[in-house]
């Protein structure tokens, strides 16, 4: 067996960048390459025998399918995958390591444990760095061209692009309804703007077949009614003709709100969070989870690289199969305690930023815990 660098003890902000570091660094990024690789043209394969019908029905363009829309739709999964890729490439290699004893010889030749996980926490830093860039700034960019494709060429996409029944808050106060809105001809079959005092409703303006025009921003219709309710609740209600308004809503507000946001980057996200504040908008949390999930789920990637090194440095009966299985394991509660946390973000039950990142916090224990039992 070749002789191995001897290291020194003393701890070491920047121990420097050896040749085992670059041995264990790139086996650990081309592990994570090669697994994605493999995902991604399953999930492709599997995405258009799903997809087929839609593309033959709307007579899809061989071109447009490849580059508008699977070229676009390859970074949104990249990203969806990464932290289980990361920790199943982690776990793979370093228990190939483990089963033949190297990581034995490099403890015995003066490497610390803290000194061995300098690659892997470069290659965490890699794919965090990738993966943020894809967050941020990439995906929301491919998106907007998948979205358009598939408005466009998927005849369910089509049908469900808006919601039957659209209700925005526009400012505190005052409810936008929306019924039946087409975005071809821009025009609702129903249109109606609430004012509220509280739980009270106080005032409504009420109109069929409102046309909106995506230019001037206004809303306009032939004819349309105002209803008035005075402190005893009585009613008073006029008609009149030719509406012509504008309210703080944009057309792009009215389509399904999950799918509006991913098409945003952080930029314009933010500014997008800083309108519906002014507006005291119902949907507030569900774009601040937005936001974080942007930035804490690639920054998991640490947490699940340091589990994955300290759970399968140890050789262990059952070998590499087994290292695999409890990684897998810890690494699906991670995805669906993210998940569930979401949603709680989401309805209120906690607030968003503790939600958002209390998979992380718990699962850094789960880490700093097995790094203490880890060998030395």
């Amino acid at each position: 067996m070749a002789m191995l660098p001897q290291y020194n003890k003393r701890p070491s902000w920047f121990p420097g960048f050896k040749i085992l570091d670059r041995y264990i660094l790139g086996k650990f990024v081309g592990t994570y390459l090669f697994a994605i690789a493999m995902i991604i043209v399953i999930v492709v394969v599997f995405d258009y025998v799903e997809k087929v019908d839609d593309f033959i029905q709307m007579q899809a363009p061989v071109k447009a399918i490849i580059f508008d829309y699977y070229f676009k739709f390859v970074p949104f999964f990249i990203n969806q995958f990464s932290a289980l890729f990361t920790f199943i490439a982690v776990i793979f290699f370093t228990s190939k390591l483990a089963y033949q004893t190297e990581i034995v010889a490099m403890l015995s030749g003066g490497m610390s444990f803290r000194r061995l996980m300098w690659p892997y926490f470069l290659g965490a830093l890699f794919i965090t760095a990738l993966s943020l860039l894809l967050s941020l700034w990439v995906i929301p960019m491919t998106q907007k061209d998948c979205v358009a494709f598939e408005q466009k060429y998927i005849a369910r996409r089509v049908r469900e692009q808006y919601d039957r029944h659209i209700y925005r808050q526009v400012e505190p106060g005052k409810f936008a309804y929306i019924r039946g809105f087409s975005k071809s001809t821009s025009v609702a079959s129903f249109f109606a703007l609430e004012q509220y005092e509280g739980s009270t409703l106080v005032g409504a303006l009420e109109a069929s077949d409102v046309k909106f025009d995506p230019q001037s921003k206004h809303w306009t219709a032939q004819r349309y009614t105002t209803r008035i309710f005075d402190e005893m609740g009585d009613e008073k209600f006029t008609q009149h003709r030719n509406l012509d308004t504008v309210i703080n809503l944009d057309v792009v507000e009215l389509g399904r709100l999950t799918e509006f946001l991913t098409t945003m980057n952080i930029v314009e996200l933010n500014d997008f969070l800083a309108q519906q504040r002014s507006k005291g908008s119902d949907s507030i949390r569900q774009i601040e989870v937005e936001r974080h999930i942007r930035f804490s789920y690639p920054f998991g990637t640490f947490i699940l690289t340091l589990i994955g090194v300290a759970l399968s440095s140890r050789k262990v009966r059952g070998g590499t199969g087994l290292h695999i299985g409890i990684g897998i394991t810890l690494c699906f509660s991670y995805i669906m305690l993210t998940r569930v946390f979401e949603e709680f973000a989401k309805g209120g039950s906690m607030p968003t930023m503790l939600a958002v990142w209390l998979p992380n916090i718990i699962f850094l224990i789960i880490g700093i815990y097995l790094y203490r039992k880890a060998p030395k």
